[in-house]
Parts: structure tokens; C-alpha cells; sequence
């Protein structure tokens, strides 16, 4: 059963989409009426959404483990033949959390319905205090089927916004082992506080030796090298303190709404004014109304598009208004093939890291770049951050040097 977006808040940012009238991308809505300066120009072929030229699905979760930059749905078959009694997809096909379910607004009445019916709470969530969300994760204890569990629950609690656990993953070659950097750190410039909600970081790397690392999440964090790599192309080097939320804490199975949510929580707590997610995954209307909530309370999210090509489908939390959008380019400015294209891309920035069997590519290495940009300035959340970073960009934006890239690169090019 398709689950509708949720409806957005009022906010002074986000009321200004709805005086405009066809503005090309999503984030220009933020700015009034912006011209647009690259032309609009017919897309290159490239392969078809969710593939890679050469990789074998059989060997799909092979590749992740090597870094290759693979789609979302290469992901989500690789993560369903490892762990098929954890994860399972919605009836859109997007990855889910098996026998887990999301509810907000749920009245005592109902959740004793819902209980009743064989639903366990799993946990209710603290967000309430910070991002106005009364949420709670859902379990099915008699182990039905997805659409048949989502059923019952909108039967017994009709009034309340029901949602799966949707699982977010990389938007970016990655791998479960820590890391350590192959690049070299990039010219510091002082900072300030930044965020990121990723796997988890490797401290010791040389590029964050000067960092401060304020970690949440796990109780024993454990490093990754995609949130290694975005870690170092975040703090390239500087003395920042870095917000570092990890989803996965060494699972196989990470990057669930509900963590996400959570870690939006701690980032607002924490007044950190700039995050980066370089995640993917679906639209799914408990984080909608999480990004809502950040975006009205003055913070700045920069998010992956994605790498599941031009003729994919818009990936979230990239696609909702106000959020800083990214695709990526070579080290010629050219887009890569897997880099999304649409109206959520406000940037593009250079997304390969490394060269040979270590590299890494995608639009999660492309996100950091605007990401500190963005942090250069605000030094803390405020209304209408949103509007006034994104025309900031936009006057450091460069156009690419090849029209193919302009065409998929809403306002520019950023450089590091």
C-alpha cells in the first residue's frame, strides 16, 4: 500500500514554495523566482537505474565490500540474500526493517488496539522535546506478511500516520572495515561546528587528527570507510568539532528512519547548523516531518543525491524541499553516469576519491564538499538558514565546463 507524503509544516522557509509557480529546481522555490544560467540540455545515455556497467548481481555484495559505487537497488538485492530474516521490501520496493513499524500521533486508545492485535512497542522515541515528534517503533510479534501487518495497523489506528522502518544506505562505494584515508587533507580553513549522520568514523584517521570528534549512536562506535571518507572531506583537516551520529555501529543492517530521526534529534540539541547525510532511501512521512522540523528550526541539511542514475526517480532525504541536494563529477568536471539528475540536484560537486583498487566515487563524496561550504556561513541555526546558505552557494557556484554537466547540475559546480 502506498503510503502518502506527509503534508508540509507552515513554516516562513518552506511558505515561500507556495507563491511560486514552476521554478526549475526544487531549491531555487526557497529564493523567489531565480534565473536559471545553464541551459537546458538533453541528457547523455547512461546505464539504466540501479546498475553498474560490468557488475554481477551475484557479486554485488563482493563489490560493496571492495568499494565500487553501486545503485541503491544493487544495494538492496545484496542486503536482502545476506540478511533475508531482517530485511524485506515494502510494496513500492524499498528496503524495510522486517516486521517493524513507524507511528506518530497514536492516541492511548489506539495503541491499545494496536497492541492488542499483537503489535509490541518497541520503543517510543524522545523526539517530542525537540522536533515535535511523538513517535513509536512497532513490532509484529506473529510474524505476518508486510502488507497484511500495515492493514491491521491502519485499521486499528486510522487516524494516526503510519509508516514502514525504511532503511537508508550509502549513497557511495562503502564497506562495514574500518579505514584509513588515502587522500591528502584538503587547505584549512577555519570552520565551525558541523554534522554528519553516517556509518561510523575512524578518529585516528590523519585528516581528523586535528578534529573533535563528538560521536552518538553506539554505545561502542566502529569505523566504516564511507563514514571515514565523508568524515575527511567534512573536516578536511581542520579543527572543527565534528557531530558524528552512526546508524550502523558495526551491523550488516543499519541506517533505519527511526535512527535517522534520532540523530536529527541529537543535531538539534546540539545547535549544529550544518548537517551532511550522504544516505538514500525512499520518501517515508516520519522523516518528511523530521526535515521539516529542522529546516523551520534554522538548520541547513545537505544530502547525496544519489547513484542510480539520470533516469532514476528522485532518492530522499535529498529530494525534500529545503534540503541541499548534490551530484557529483570527475576530477574533469564531468557528471558520473550513476550521479542523479532532476530538480532536487542544487550542486554538483567532485565526488572520486582516491584512484585504483582503493577509490571511491559517488554523490556521498560529493555532498561534504557543499556541506562545509555551507558551514563557512552559519555558525549556528536560525530562521530562514535554509534560503540564505543556498543564495550563498549559488554565488560561489561555477558553471562545469562540459554542457552535459551543466544541464545536471541545478546552480553550478562547487570546488573544494
Amino acid at each position: 500500500m502506498h503510503l502518502p507524503r506527509a503534508s508540509a509544516l507552515s513554516i516562513p522557509v518552506l511558505a515561500l514554495v507556495l507563491a511560486l509557480g514552476g521554478s526549475p529546481p526544487v531549491h531555487a522555490q526557497l529564493l523567489g523566482p531565480v534565473q536559471q544560467r545553464l541551459p537546458n540540455l538533453p541528457l547523455p545515455a547512461t546505464p539504466l537505474p540501479g546498475t553498474v556497467p560490468g557488475v554481477d548481481l551475484q557479486n554485488a555484495d563482493d563489490l560493496l565490500r571492495r568499494s565500487q559505487t553501486l545503485g541503491l537497488k544493487t544495494q538492496v538485492e545484496a542486503l536482502l540474500r545476506r540478511e533475508p530474516q531482517r530485511v524485506t521490501v515494502d510494496p513500492q520496493g524499498a528496503p524495510i526493517l522486517r516486521g517493524e513499524f513507524l507511528a506518530m500521533g497514536m492516541s492511548g486508545p489506539q495503541l491499545d488496539a494496536v497492541q492488542a492485535q499483537g503489535f509490541t512497542v518497541d520503543r517510543q522515541t524522545t523526539t517530542d522535546a525537540t522536533l515535535g515528534l511523538d513517535l513509536v517503533v512497532l513490532h509484529d510479534s506473529r510474524d505476518r506478511s508486510t502488507r497484511k501487518a500495515m492493514r491491521i495497523l491502519q485499521r486499528a489506528a486510522p487516524d494516526a500516520t503510519l509508516a514502514y522502518q525504511h532503511l537508508y544506505l550509502p549513497a557511495g562505494g562503502s564497506d562495514t572495515a574500518p579505514a584509513t584515508s588515502s587522500s591528502s587533507p584538503m587547505p584549512a580553513t577555519p570552520v565551525r561546528d558541523i554534522g554528519m549522520i553516517d556509518g561510523g568514523i575512524d578518529p585516528a584517521d590523519p585528516a581528523l587528527a586535528h578534529a573533535r570528534v563528538e560521536t552518538h549512536g553506539c554505545s561502542t562506535p566502529t569505523a566504516s570507510r564511507h563514514g571515514t571518507a565523508v568524515a575527511v572531506r567534512l573536516v578536511a583537516g581542520d579543527t572543527d568539532t565534528l557531530h558524528a551520529a552512526d546508524l550502523w555501529c558495526g551491523d550488516e543492517v543499519g541506517g533505519a528512519t527511526a535512527g535517522l530521526v534520532d540523530a536529527l534529534a541529537w543535531m538539534d540539541r546540539e545547535q549544529v547548523a550544518v548537517i551532511n547525510i550522504s544516505l538514500v532511501g525512499p520518501d517515508n512521512p516520519v522523516l518528511a516531518r523530521a526535515v521539516q522540523a529542522m529546516i523551520a528550526r534554522g538548520h541547513v541539511l545537505v544530502a547525496a543525491a544519489g547513484n542510480d542514475g539520470p533516469a532514476a526517480p528522485p532518492l530522499f532525504p535529498a529530494a525534500y524541499p529545503a534540503v541541499i541536494g548534490v551530484g557529483a563529477v570527475d576530477a574533469d568536471g564531468r557528471v558520473l553516469p550513476e550521479s542523479a539528475s532532476g530538480k532536487q540536484v542544487a550542486f554538483c560537486a567532485p565526488g572520486v576519491v582516491g584512484s585504483g583498487r582503493g577509490m571511491l566515487r559517488g554523490t556521498s563524496f560529493a555532498a561534504p564538499i557543499v556541506a562545509r561550504k555551507a558551514a563557512h556561513a552559519l555558525n549556528a541555526p536560525r530562521p530562514g538558514a535554509a534560503a540564505q546558505v543556498l543564495l550563498n552557494l549559488i554565488g560561489e557556484a561555477r558553471a562545469p565546463d562540459t554542457h552535459d554537466s551543466g544541464s545536471r547540475c541545478g546552480h553550478g559546480l562547487l570546488l573544494p
